[in-house]
């Protein structure tokens, strides 16, 4: 089989169809990756490159290993963003929501008025873009940078609370009912597996107690019966 050049030709065939319209009546709109492939053609070789690994290389090994992986890429919040999810790795529990309108959601941000941002949730990503900002606008170092985004998202994280605590007291007061919470519902399973693992080692110890018994029990007629055996091979002799 020949070299297929069909999918290098896309531009071209979606160029004609743009142009040629065979239905009047249904115009054809270009799809939104049409200016960029005009701007930026797909290269005409087949042959993949090797790409240039500008990292330290171990010259002991003869045969180079990797060259067509992709280099691993780094960024400077994920030291950040490690550093804040091992302090705090409950953080990562809450239901977060990734969905964005247009996509430039991070332009909207003023990272020098607080964490607490409009129309953004308050997360682990407040305390990491905020203390990258304090370190490249207020040249202030990383630990320090890291304790005064800390201390902001405490106290926003505790407004949060004491709201939620408010307005469920608030609701009970009027006749409202709450069922159990996380915790609640965590220390029943948790309550209903202790009782399982009680049962199973009541019964394990139970077993065990019989065996012992049982050896013990069976020890002295072991006894006997060797005085026996050895009675009867002196008599024989």
């Amino acid at each position: 089989m020949g070299r297929q050049i069909r999918p290098a030709r896309i531009y071209q065939t979606v160029s004609q169809e743009l142009n040629s319209k065979i239905l009047p009546k249904y115009p054809v709109y270009e799809p939104p990756w049409f200016q960029v492939m005009r701007d930026i053609p797909p290269s005409e070789i087949i042959t993949r490159p090797a790409i240039v690994n500008t990292q330290n290389s171990n010259r002991k090994n003869r045969k180079p290993q990797g060259i067509y992986k992709p280099q691993q890429i780094v960024h400077e919040e994920d030291s950040l963003r490690k550093t804040f999810f091992r302090d705090h790795p409950w953080e990562l529990a809450r239901p977060r929501m990734i969905l964005e309108t247009d996509g430039k959601d991070y332009q909207r941000c003023d990272w020098s008025k607080g964490v607490r941002q409009y129309r953004m949730p308050l997360t682990g990503e407040c305390v990491v873009q905020r203390q990258l900002w304090l370190m490249h606008n207020k040249k202030h170092p990383r630990a320090k940078a890291y304790d005064i985004a800390r201390k902001e998202f405490y106290a926003l994280r505790q407004e949060e609370e004491i709201e939620k605590r408010v307005a469920r007291e608030e609701a009970r007061h009027v006749g409202a009912y709450f069922g159990k919470n996380r915790l609640q519902i965590a220390q029943d399973l948790e309550d209903k597996e202790f009782e399982v693992w009680k049962g199973w080692a009541s019964n394990r110890a139970v077993m065990i107690e019989q065996a012992r018994t049982a050896s013990y029990a069976n020890f002295g007629e072991e006894a006997t019966d060797e005085v026996a055996a050895e009675a009867e091979a002196e008599a024989a002799a």
